[in-house]
């Protein structure tokens, strides 16, 4: 097998240096947001003891579908527009939800430019969050 590997190799450089690469661009993607970003349990323990509010950023369409209890709907595109919405919670922990984790990660860097310091990004976004079979509310 590892001869098969080999060949291959030898056979089709473009296609194994394009494997590598994207390989190393999701580990460097993963390891970057690792620090700004929590599971579902830890949410739900930040929501419950340190008063952690949840910000989805998704479209109107997709919140209305399901959305964490209590979170506050600014979608992406209007998030610099309408950051000023969030003033009176910037002393605490906001999560930032989209939908499967990763617009969070671009969302958690224009909040933490702006000054709010305890931004964080819910790991795998309302997909993990309904896999963890954690409640939504919808409207």
């Amino acid at each position: 097998m590892f001869e098969q590997m080999i060949e291959f190799s030898i056979n089709h450089p473009l296609l194994v240096s394009a494997f590598v690469i994207l390989l190393l661009l999701v580990i460097f993607n993963e390891t970057r947001g690792a620090t700004t970003g929590v599971g579902t349990a830890e949410a739900v323990r930040l929501m419950n003891k340190d008063e952690a509010i949840a910000l989805d950023i998704r479209d109107r369409k997709d919140f209305g579908l399901g959305h964490i209890t209590g979170a506050i709907n600014i979608p992406m595109v209007n998030l610099d527009t309408r950051m000023h919405e969030l003033e009176k919670h910037k002393d605490k922990k906001i999560l930032v939800v989209c939908k499967m984790g990763n617009t969070a990660t671009m969302a958690v860097a224009k909040l933490q430019k702006a000054g709010f310091a305890n931004a964080l990004r819910l790991k795998g976004g309302m997909m993990q969050w309904q896999t963890d079979s954690m409640p939504v509310v919808k409207k």
